[in-house]
This record gives structure tokens, sequence and C-alpha cells, in this order.
């Protein structure tokens, strides 16, 4: 047995008396140490409540400074009402073992509105949504996005301590876009080079409706030009095309559009090398052609946690 399992003959001897004692089950492996939980300054009901603490609030919100959570703070923070002192590795281990592991931090607005948001999801996006079924219309969210020729972004491979460099135009130019999608997978958009102004929004608004047979409702952000005279004037006139629905202020993960913008900007320096305000405007039209005959990639856009 010893040659067979490639132990000593001492450890198959171990063995046979433990099967002789208590049955082909006990020669089985079994845990080694204390087992998890076991004397834990803590206990299960202030673990839940230290984790849920971390989630509902900021550390600013319970007396500390900050914004985001770090396992300091989170040790001044049990340190508070439990009278406990623990070490940073500590507070990790309880963090990882209540499934809070460490995570890339997202940003908000500080002028953000919960209320809003809340209301958005409980009881405007429902609206909306019932008043588009009646209508026999479509949905889509739209937004305009800025593309520069000095953006660096992306990765590349190169020797550890040697930063790669990236040669490109020295000279300046940008070009905007401004486009909008449906969970169906449709993507429409318009590439300029001027000022995002209320004479674009009416011109992206005639494009729009010309493209549809049906009623389309676009769900902006507050922009000033998509509020402006211009742009009420020219939904007066076109009732039955085009209706705006507006998100709270301050909240653009609600759009799904602003994926778009991030994929477009992570796409375009990876492979352009526009020498001037032209090759940079058709690189971006290439990006949304490429999109358009990728409708899994901009239902996927919708997959997003805050806009699921």
């Amino acid at each position: 047995m010893a040659a067979v399992f490639g132990v000593s003959p001492k450890a198959a001897d171990t063995w046979w008396a433990k099967w002789q004692a208590g049955g082909r089950e006990a020669p089985a492996m079994r845990p080694r140490g204390k087992p998890v939980g076991v004397h834990q300054v803590l206990g299960e009901a202030e673990q839940a409540a230290v984790r849920q603490a971390v989630l509902d609030h900021r550390p600013c919100d319970v007396g500390l400074s900050g914004q985001s959570w770090t396992r300091r703070l989170i040790g001044d923070l049990i340190a508070k009402p439990y009278r406990v002192e623990l070490t940073e590795p500590e507070v990790g281990k309880y963090l990882r073992r209540r499934g809070c592991p460490s995570s890339v931090r997202t940003s908000r607005a500080v002028e953000q509105h919960s209320k809003a948001v809340r209301r958005r999801h409980g009881e405007t996006w429902p609206a909306i949504r019932a008043k588009v079924k009646r209508d026999g219309g479509e949905i889509l969210f739209a937004d305009q996005v800025g593309i520069r020729s000095d953006q660096v972004t992306g990765r590349t491979w190169g020797e550890k301590g040697r930063t790669p460099v990236v040669r490109r135009s020295g000279n300046r130019f940008s070009v905007n876009a401004m486009s909008a999608i449906s969970a169906k997978g449709r993507m429409h958009f318009v590439v300029f080079t001027e000022s995002f102004t209320a004479e674009v929004m009416c011109r992206f608004l005639d494009r729009l409706a010309g493209h549809f047979d049906h009623k389309v409702h676009l769900v902006v952000d507050g922009y000033s030009a998509h509020r402006s005279r211009k742009v009420r004037d020219w939904l007066a006139a076109h009732p039955d095309d085009v209706e705006l629905h507006f998100l709270p202020p301050y909240a653009p993960e609600l759009n799904p559009d602003e994926l778009v913008n991030a994929d477009l900007k992570h796409s375009l320096p990876k492979q352009h090398r526009a020498r001037d305000q032209a090759e940079l405007a058709a690189e971006t039209r290439r990006f949304f052609h490429r999109r358009q005959r990728q409708p899994h990639i901009v239902r996927g856009y919708f997959g997003g946690p805050h806009v699921r």
C-alpha cells in the first residue's frame, strides 16, 4: 500500500489501524486547525451589522473622514461601538468572509438627488414604458460625446520600467458625435465638427425621425441644447415623430448610451493615427458603422448594472 500511494510504511500502518478501528470512512482526510469562525472577536450579528453599515453608508456619513472605505476606517468603525481593536489584515478577513472584497470605486456627483433617481425608477420610467406601449412607439437613449486627437487611453505591451511611447500628430483637433440606441440593438448617430448646439440637435432629430415609421421616445439628459426653444419648437411641429424624456440631473449612469461613448473612446486610440480633423471624423464614423452591424453589442450596453 505504501508503494502504491507513494507514502511511508508508517503512514500505511496508521491508515490500516484507523480502518480496523472505525471502518472505511475512518482514514478519510479531515481539515486541520480550528473550524472557520471559532473564537472570532465579533459575533455573527455584529459582523452583519458592520457589513450593512459599510454597504449603506460612506465614512463621512458615520462621523469618519473620507468618501471610500478602507480597512483602517472600517477598523475605526468597529472600535467605536464594540470597543475592539482589529488589525487591517483581520478586518480584511472579516470582510472577505462576509462577501465584501475590495472593488474599483464608481464616482457619483455630489449634486445628484437620490430621491429623483428613486422616483425615476419607481414612477417616471414605468409611466414612460406604459405610454410607449400605448403609442406603439420605441424608446431610444441618446447622448453626445467629444473626441480629441491628443487623448491617450488604452494599454500596450512593453519592457518593464520603460513606458511605451505612442507616436501621433502634435496638432490638436477634435470632433463631436451624437448617438441614440435602443434595447432592440438599433443605433443611429451623427458626427460633426462644430459645437453641439440646438441646431445640431434639431438636425439629429430630423435624421432620427426619418428612420422610423412610428413615434420615437428619446431619453436624454438635461443639457441646455436639449431644452432650448428651437428644440421645443421642432418637437411641437412634429408631435407624432419624437417626444423627449429627461433623466434626473447629474445621473449619467442611468443612460446606457454613456457606455457607447466609453466604448468609442476606448476603441479609437488603439488604432487611430489621425493627422487632421477629417481623418478623426472618418475613424469615428467607422466605429459607429461597425457597431450598427453588431446589434448584439448594442443590446449589451443595456446590461450595465444601473440600466439593466
